[in-house]
C-alpha cells in the first residue's frame, strides 16, 4: 500500500508539473505579440482636403496592420466633413479650422476635436509668374483675392491677367487662408474656377499661365509649373511656420461625435503614435509639439 500510495503521489507531481509546463506555453505563445483582440470594424471619414493625403497615408498602415478593419476616406471640404460628422453619416470629420467656425455652437459641443497636425497654407502660382514674382505683401495678397488687383503687372509682372482660382464657402482651407493671409477679407468666388480638390487645383494653376491659388504645404512638388509666393519676404515652410514668422498656417482636426471608440479610437490613436509620427514632418505637415507659438 505504501508503494502504491508513492507511486500515485508522484503520477500526480508529474501531471502538475505538465500543467504548469503548459500554462507557460500557453502565456508564452500569448506573449509572443498576438494581440488579445483584434481590430474589427468601419472608419469612415471626409472633409479636408488638405488633410486628405495624411489620413489617407495613415489609414493605407493602419489597414495593413488591421485587415479587418473596413476603411473609407474622402474629401469634399471642411464643412462637409463636419456636417456629416454630426449627421452620423461618417465617424470622423475632418476639418482645417474649428468646429464653431463651421457648425452652430450646440452643433459643435457635441463633436469631439483631435488634433492631429499643423498645416501649412501656400500661395502658388504658375511658375512663370512666381519666378518673376517671388514675394507679394499682405495688402497685394488682399488686392489680388478680393479681385481688386487684376494684372500681373500692378505687383511687378508681365502685362498678364490674374486668373484666380477659388474655393467654394465650405472650404476650411479658404477659412484658414481668408483670417491669416487676408486678415479676414473675403476671397472673392470664381465660379467657373472654383475647386476644393487641391490636386486639381494645382492642375488648373499649371494650365493657366496667369492663375494663382494657394494649397497645403504637403500638396508642393506636385507639379513643376506651380511654385509658392512668399508673404513679406517670408517663404512657406515648415521651419518658418514652426517659428511663428509665417502667418497662414492652422491645426489640422479629426472629430467624432462624441468620444472615440472601437475601430475609429484606434484608427486615431494610430495617426498622434510615435510610429506614424515619422511621416508627418516627410509629407509636409508640422508636428504640434514643435510649435513655438500657438493658437
Amino acid at each position: 500500500m505504501k508503494l502504491n500510495k508513492m507511486i500515485a503521489i508522484g503520477l500526480m507531481g508529474v501531471m502538475t508539473m505538465g500543467v504548469i509546463a503548459g500554462c507557460g506555453a500557453d502565456t508564452k505563445k500569448a506573449e509572443g505579440g498576438v494581440p488579445a483582440s483584434k481590430v474589427t470594424g468601419t472608419v469612415t471619414a471626409s472633409g479636408s482636403s488638405a488633410l486628405l493625403p495624411l489620413a489617407k497615408l495613415a489609414g493605407d498602415q493602419f489597414k495593413a496592420k488591421n485587415p479587418d478593419v473596413s476603411m473609407t476616406i474622402n474629401g469634399g471640404g471642411s464643412g462637409t466633413g463636419l456636417k456629416q460628422v454630426f449627421d452620423g453619416t461618417v465617424t470622423i470629420g475632418n476639418s482645417d479650422v474649428a468646429a464653431e467656425e463651421k457648425l452652430s455652437p450646440e452643433q459643435a459641443k457635441q463633436l469631439v476635436d483631435h488634433k492631429v497636425a499643423v498645416v501649412t497654407m501656400a500661395t502658388v502660382a504658375n511658375k512663370k509668374i512666381a519666378d518673376t514674382v517671388k514675394t507679394l505683401s499682405k495688402d497685394q495678397l488682399k488686392g489680388i483675392f478680393t479681385g481688386q488687383i487684376t494684372n500681373w503687372s500692378a505687383v511687378g509682372g508681365p502685362d498678364l491677367p490674374i486668373t484666380l482660382i477659388s474655393r467654394p464657402a465650405t472650404s476650411g482651407t479658404r477659412a484658414l487662408f481668408e483670417k491669416f493671409a487676408l486678415d479676414g477679407a473675403k476671397e472673392a468666388t470664381n465660379k467657373s474656377l472654383e475647386t476644393d480638390d487641391s490636386g486639381a487645383l494645382i492642375q488648373t494653376i499649371a494650365d493657366n499661365e496667369g492663375a494663382i491659388g494657394y494649397v497645403a504645404l504637403s500638396y508642393l512638388g506636385k507639379s513643376d509649373k506651380v511654385a509658392p509666393i512668399a508673404i513679406g519676404g517670408v517663404a512657406p515652410t515648415l521651419e518658418n511656420t514652426y517659428n511663428g514668422t509665417y502667418p497662414v498656417w492652422g491645426y489640422e482636426h479629426m472629430y467624432t461625435k462624441g468620444e472615440a471608440k472601437d475601430a475609429a479610437k484606434s484608427y486615431l490613436d494610430f495617426v498622434v503614435s510615435d510610429e506614424f509620427g515619422k511621416k508627418i514632418e516627410e509629407m509636409g505637415y508640422g508636428v504640434t509639439s514643435k510649435m513655438k507659438v500657438s493658437r
